[in-house]
Parts: structure tokens; sequence; C-alpha cells
């Protein structure tokens, strides 16, 4: 019988995450942790940080032994003081059934954490789902408060709580936000000197559209296509660009036919791998009588992704200041998701048949909400966005709801974080922490 041995823990200068909160907090409700997201985002790191021992599925000196354990008896991968994480579980499904069951004999929380690259797994082998046993968590690329470029002088938690006179600096100009869009938030970008942060993005994209495109579920996808797919995305961001514009705008030169169907495998094959990350639309309850839009909204999980798939950077950012605002846009709602989740809430998007937009809104399961417009700068910008904001609030039936917990334009350049005269927060993102 062969002897499988956990690894102890080592690591080098870990930086604190969001997700360690909320990782902790689930590992205190539930037997095992599944840690989805992003290739590259830090799930791995952040996983073992939070463990006391773990086996690298992966790990080339031993993959074919922990292979061959994971058919023959997988209870011997799970040996180990807890929290245990199984990294790349998904190299054998079969570990899904086992931790299900392992965590049902122990009976007690907190003893696995699971984690694998975005390239999910064939289901064939899991007869059970692991509700009640396994709950779910995503980790997307480091906001700004976590990459150390956001003061975090504003708390979300805080507005929510009612603590609305706030205050904060920012220095931040265009340029350094171009360089944030375009170095986004993957970990080894972190401290980096700038041609090696940036370079963190390209590569990713590369690896997307080379190998795990085609990887998520064995169909062979045309790396051209690919590309021209995420090229069109990143055109369309904060948009709710339909599939036949899309679709319109992807056959232009191209003398093959591009169905819509094939479009949707690409799109939805890179949702899958947390490449693509689109805002589903807010309902509340209104006055008016106008329809609301119920389509998502267009983002990627990380900015840089469209920067890398546009084959921009910062310098072209700053010469096309339209594509930077709906770039900037992406990297406000990314960091909005972080923030949120650590709230136990959800971002969604407003847009109803008038025109009249909410680029985020962010709502907690107590049913307490924020409405957020996100302006790159310049007071002309900010004053449209605290109008847009008001009229939203005029619209909202507070008999059937709550009023909105705060309003707030999120800006890039406002030199200040400060409350206008009508109630309405200006916040620059580089203020801003959950």
């Amino acid at each position: 019988m062969m002897h499988i041995k956990a690894e102890v823990i080592s690591l080098k200068e870990y930086i604190s995450r969001i997700a360690d909160t909320i990782l902790q907090d689930k590992l205190e409700s539930k037997g095992a942790v599944l840690v989805e997201g992003a290739k590259w985002c830090g799930k791995t790191t952040t996983a073992a940080h939070a463990a006391n021992s773990i086996i690298y599925m992966e790990d080339p000196a031993k993959k074919k032994q922990y292979m061959e354990m994971a058919e023959m008896e997988p209870s011997y991968l799970l040996q180990g003081e807890v929290p245990h994480l199984i990294d790349e579980w998904q190299l054998a499904p079969k570990l899904w059934d086992a931790v299900r069951f392992e965590v049902d004999q122990r009976d007690d929380f907190g003893q696995f954490i699971m984690t694998g690259s975005a390239v999910p797994p064939s289901t064939d082998e899991i007869s059970h789902t692991g509700t009640g046993r396994i709950t779910r968590m995503t980790m997307r690329p480091m906001s700004l408060y976590e990459s150390g470029d956001s003061s975090g002088e504003v708390s979300i938690a805080d507005l929510f709580s009612g603590k609305l006179d706030i205050k904060g600096s920012n220095d931040a100009n265009l340029t350094r936000l171009a360089y944030l869009i375009c170095r986004g938030g993957w970990p080894k970008a972190i401290g980096c000197k700038e041609r090696v942060a940036l370079r963190q993005a390209i590569d990713y994209y590369d690896a997307v559209v080379n190998s795990d495109i085609s990887r998520v579920d064995g169909v062979e996808r045309d790396v051209e296509r690919a590309k021209k797919v995420l090229r069109s995305y990143a055109r369309n961001t904060a948009s709710e660009a339909s599939l036949s514009s899309m679709l319109q705008d992807i056959r232009q030169g191209e003398e093959d036919t591009f169905s819509e169907g094939t479009l949707r495998s690409y799109i939805t094959a890179l949702k899958k791998i947390f490449v693509l990350e689109d805002t589903t639309a807010w309902n509340p309850n209104i006055r008016s009588k106008t329809a609301i839009r119920s389509s998502g909204t267009r983002y990627f999980v990380d900015p840089s992704v469209a920067t890398a798939a546009l084959g921009v950077g910062p310098k072209d950012l700053i010469n096309d200041l339209n594509t930077m605002g709906l770039l900037f846009e992406n990297m406000c709602v990314r960091d909005l998701r972080v923030y949120v989740e650590s709230l136990d809430g959800q971002e969604y998007h407003y847009r109803d048949k008038s025109g009249l937009e909410c680029d985020a809104v962010i709502h907690l399961r107590n049913g307490s909400y924020g409405l957020i417009e996100i302006k790159l700068g310049g007071d002309k910008l900010i004053d449209e966005g605290a109008k847009t904001l008001l009229k939203l609030h005029d619209l909202i039936d507070t008999k059937k709801m709550k009023k909105p917990s705060f309003m707030m334009v999120l800006t890039g350049t406002s030199p200040f974080a400060y409350r206008r005269k009508d109630g309405v927060l200006v916040v620059p993102v580089t203020c801003l922490k959950n």
C-alpha cells in the first residue's frame, strides 16, 4: 500500500487578501470549501495561507502516485492536519465525492479546502453536488485596496452602517490610472517594475487563447477566433452589446462564416474559466411603468485582459479617453465585486427602456443597497452622475423596498472624497475599501 504524506505549509511573505476573512468564515460553517476563480488570481496562495497541510496534485514528482491513489483509495489523500488543502483537485474528480463522504464521517467544520485551476473538471465521476458539506467561494484578481493602491479611507461597510460624513484625498492622475488598468490586479504584478508588471496580463491572455479556452471542455477552438472574440468583448466593455452586434464586429474582414452559436460557445467557455464576468440586471420596485432591461452588462474579470486583447498600453489609453473610461469602469466593477462579496452582497447594473442607467448597484442580503455611478473624472461628469443617481432615487418605490443606504459617484481623478450638498458622495476609487 502506498503511503501519502501531506506537505507542511511554507510560504514566502504573504500579501493579505479580503478573501482571507471570507475563507475563514466559510471554514467555520462548512466541512469543506471550494475556492474558484480566474487563473493566477492567487487561489492556491490564499488557500495555503489558511491550511495546515497540503497536497499539490500537479507535483511532477508525485503526480503519478497521487493519481493512482485517487483511483485505488482516495481517502488516503485526505489525511493531514486540518484544514487540509487539496490543490488542483480536479485532476482526480473522484476526490469530490471522497471529500463529501469524509466530511459526513468526521461531522465537523473546517476540514478541507479544495482549489483548482480555472479549467473545471468533467462531472462524470461526481455523483453528489456536495450541498451542505462543500461550500463555494469565488476569488478575483486583487482590488486596489489589496494591492496597496487605495488608501481605504472610505469604507463601504461604514457607508451601509450610516457613516456618510466621508473624507479622503487622492493624488492619482490619468497616467497612474491608465497604468493600474493595464497592470490589473494579478498578484505576480504587484511590486514589480512596470515592464514586468504589464507583462503579466499579456501572458495571461496568451495562455487563455492558446490553451485554456480549448481545455475547458475539450473542444478545440481556433486561436485567432478566440482573439477576435476577446477583442470584440473589449470594445464592448461596460455595454449591453448583443451577440448579433458583436458577431458583425468579429466578421469584419473575415471570409469564413462565424455563426452566433459558435460565438456563444466561445463566450460560454471564457465565462467558465472566469475570464469574462458579466453583471446581471437589477430589478427594483419603481413607481414608473418604464420597462427595466434584463440583459447583462459585459465585463472582464480584470480590465487588464481587455487591454491585452486590444493590444494597448497605458499611453494608448491616455490618447483614447473614451476607451479608458470604459475600462476604468471595468476596474471599478472588479473592485466593487471584491468588496461587496466580503459584505455578503452582490453587484448589479440598472438600465431601463428610457435610457436611465446606474453603472453599479451593490445589494446586500438584508435588502440594503447603494447606488453608484462611475466617472473617470471632471466636475461636469460628476454632476451628470449625481443627477442620474438622484433621478433613480426618486423613481424607487420606498413603500415596497428600502431607501438606498447611499448614492456615490466613484471617480478616478477627483482630488478628494466628500459629500455633496445634495447628499451624493464623491469617492475616488483609490480611497475605497470594503
